[in-house]
């Protein structure tokens, strides 16, 4: 992302939504809601300072924002059915099945106590305590493109505990409290029930720590790479509930293995990384392991991953899938940034998963299209099959 726009650009990317669009007009039975589906996401991607349905109007040449008010509140459709449609477009474009399934949240700054599951509550996008809506995402990463796949709004009790407050914001009765980490397992059991191809799911130790989701994950025979906090506790050959901080005291030097995770915002993250085995009496062909990683200028800074895996798995593809992580804090920058993940102004439950459909919908196109571009620029580099030199027969 963060291209410059210039008219092919935007040529290009209005051929693209149109092609998304076409693959979820028939969800609105209506040809007012199709066309502002379209004029929402195309206005979401134009290079406008404020991204609201005044200016979200006057982009599609509306005299008032009464349609795209009326597209996100009151006309009848169903966001997440429109969700899946745009997750397989993003499985046919980009799908892997190496990719990483990701597991985040962020927080939405907002004003006021009326937006639905809105309250003074830790925003990761802040890092501190503020008024916000947090939102919790599913990422979806391959090498050709990562983009978000699933979402969904978070309600704390605050909420779900004040029924009429909830209804007042359209949260229907049966939608009860969920935490976080509910709310990305439910996710992920999706994406595999959908059959969406993947090989890996990380997440941070906000999620990772749950000892139940990393056994869900097991018993699916789901591999994982998950943060955990260093007071977590794990069966090693010495104790039933081992802290994983004990685990590297006195971990010979050779142990360690200076590895990048990835390329980062100030070039390629650098950390030392050690592994050691767990609970080694569970399945020949499967491994678990605790794996620590450490701060190259400030060794005392030590974090720490939960991870299961085919037997043979390297510490080079599991420092990959860790550092795959930091791809949905990309995705969330991106669809910040490009698509106007967080420029809405809607208070209602359904409005909020509408825009965000929308917003990760253009997101999608815009990260497809990139993948093309890139694809075309390798073909033009990489020299035609007929010009490369053979390799010289066994005979010659």
């Amino acid at each position: 992302m963060g291209w410059d726009v210039v008219p092919a650009d935007a040529s290009r990317w209005s051929l693209g939504l149109s092609e998304l669009h076409e693959r979820f007009v028939h969800r609105f039975a209506r040809s007012e809601p199709r066309e502002s589906a379209l004029a929402y996401m195309q206005g979401l991607i134009a290079p406008l300072e404020r991204k609201n349905g005044w200016t979200l109007a006057e982009q599609a040449g509306h005299t008032a924002p009464d349609r795209m008010h009326r597209l996100l509140n009151r006309i009848e459709w169903d966001a997440d059915e429109v969700l899946d449609d745009v997750r397989d477009y993003v499985v046919e474009h980009l799908g892997d099945p190496d990719a990483v399934l990701i597991v985040d949240d962020t927080g939405f700054l907002k004003k006021g106590v009326r937006s639905a599951g809105v309250q003074r509550q830790y925003s990761g996008t802040a890092g501190r305590t503020e008024n916000c809506q947090v939102g919790v995402f599913l990422a979806y990463a391959t090498d050709r493109g990562r983009t978000l796949i699933d979402r969904r709004l978070y309600l704390p009790t605050s909420w779900t505990d004040d029924r009429e407050r909830c209804r007042q914001a359209g949260i229907t009765d049966e939608v009860a409290f969920e935490t976080k980490v509910a709310t990305a397992r439910a996710m992920v059991r999706r994406a595999i029930t959908d059959k969406v191809p993947f090989r890996w799911v990380t997440a941070d130790a906000a999620y990772g720590f749950s000892k139940s989701w990393r056994t869900e994950l097991e018993q699916a025979d789901v591999f994982h790479v998950v943060a955990t906090t260093p007071h977590d506790t794990v069966v090693s050959r010495w104790a039933m509930d081992h802290p994983v901080h004990d685990l590297f005291n006195g971990l010979p030097r050779q142990k360690w293995k200076r590895r990048s995770c990835g390329a980062g915002a100030h070039g390629p993250r650098v950390f030392d990384w050690a592994r050691v085995e767990v609970r080694p009496w569970h399945r020949e062909d499967r491994r678990h392991w605790v794996i620590a990683r450490r701060s190259v200028s400030r060794p005392h800074e030590i974090s720490y991953y939960i991870a299961y895996c085919p037997a043979d798995t390297t510490l080079d593809e599991l420092v990959h899938v860790a550092g795959a992580r930091w791809a949905v804090e990309e995705c969330f920058q991106t669809a910040k940034g490009e698509c106007g993940l967080d420029d809405y102004q809607v208070r209602r439950y359904d409005g909020w998963h509408r825009h965000m459909t929308l917003a990760m919908a253009a997101h999608a196109c815009l990260t497809v299209l990139r993948a093309r571009e890139r694809d075309v620029g390798k073909a033009e580099t990489d020299p035609p099959a007929s010009s490369r030199s053979a390799s010289p027969s066994s005979d010659a």
